[in-house]
């Protein structure tokens, strides 16, 4: 007997095509699913699929039927894993699916940062025409060979990070944000001393009650005010207000961020009035996304389910 399988939030992977998901169950798709509707529409569920909509205890309570949750990303915070456990459900998520892309966004965005491209993008389509030099020196620009990059969370991203960086002719350094010791081919540092030491900073730890908060006011003054601070993992793990405060206050060169606190962003975010907003790179959450990395994540899915389902 096949499977009822439902996806809550099916406009999160941008209108892929489904079909090796479709055909392992009875399936129900909605584009999005406000939290006072999960409840209903899970209901009948077998197999429930969701990539930012919560699942958390008193859903997963009413629903009895429930035995698979996919989830449609790597990260499992919107997961109440415990209740799943405690009720039998298995939780399944997509690893290793955006590697590379969270990778190209991360050494991506450290480049444009280095280059100054917003600053330069505008200046010559503004100004350049007109301009009585050949050359425009507006902004210092630098170069990445040669610079010491620091990972926070030295997991399958991190590392890919780590082997591109020192590719590219970078020092690299780690921190381990979950205390496990392992054989690593990079030198470890306690963050404090990461920070101080690194040109480039990029964050690839997941949120947990230890990461959240992790880069606050205290930590981004220990930053070298020539250094960079990318984000590309989980909002919350970068305290917003400080990081803009930080900006404006010229304790750091220039920052990334691809997640927030709050997603969408909320109006009146101090990172969107910064008074230099060439320094401050954003983008909705899209690191993960190319039409490949995409694909592979279907894949992951419908795998998850042949692997993970057994009819009862």
């Amino acid at each position: 007997m096949k499977p009822n399988i439902v996806f809550l939030d099916a406009y999160s992977l941008g209108g892929a095509d489904l079909s090796a998901i479709r055909t392992l169950g009875n399936y129900t798709s909605y584009d999005t699913t406000r939290p006072e509707e999960v409840v209903d529409r899970c209901r009948e569920a077998d197999i429930v699929i969701t990539n930012k909509v919560v699942l958390d205890r008193t859903a997963i309570e009413r629903l009895p039927r429930l035995r698979l949750i996919c989830v449609a990303a790597t990260g499992t915070n919107n997961i109440d894993l415990a209740a799943a456990a405690e009720h039998g459900i298995a939780v399944r998520n997509a690893v290793g699916y955006s590697t590379h892309a969270v990778t190209e966004t991360t050494v991506g965005a450290a480049l444009a940062l280095l280059r100054q491209v917003v600053y330069y993008d505008r200046y010559t389509k503004e100004h350049y025409a007109c301009a009585e030099r050949q050359f425009h020196f507006g902004r210092t620009t630098r170069q990445l060979y040669g610079s010491r990059w620091g990972i926070i969370g030295l997991g399958n991203i991190g590392r890919n990070v780590a082997r591109v960086a020192e590719a590219l002719g970078c020092e690299v350094a780690y921190t381990s944000t979950s205390g496990v010791v392992r054989e690593e081919p990079y030198p470890a540092k306690p963050l404090d001393e990461l920070l101080a030491w690194a040109d480039v900073v990029s964050i690839h730890c997941p949120l947990t009650e230890h990461t959240r908060g992790l880069i606050g006011a205290r930590e981004l003054s220990q930053m070298k005010p020539s250094a960079l601070l990318i984000n590309v993992a989980r909002g919350g793990i970068v305290d917003e207000a400080a990081l803009a405060a930080a900006l404006d206050a010229g304790q750091l060169a220039g920052a990334a961020l691809d997640v927030f606190v709050h997603e969408p962003l909320e109006v009146g975010n101090p990172l969107l009035a910064i008074r230099e907003p060439e320094r401050l790179l954003l983008s909705p959450h899209n690191a993960w996304s190319p039409v490949e990395a995409v694909e592979v994540l279907v894949e992951c899915i419908a795998r998850n389910i042949r692997e993970n389902w057994k009819n009862d």
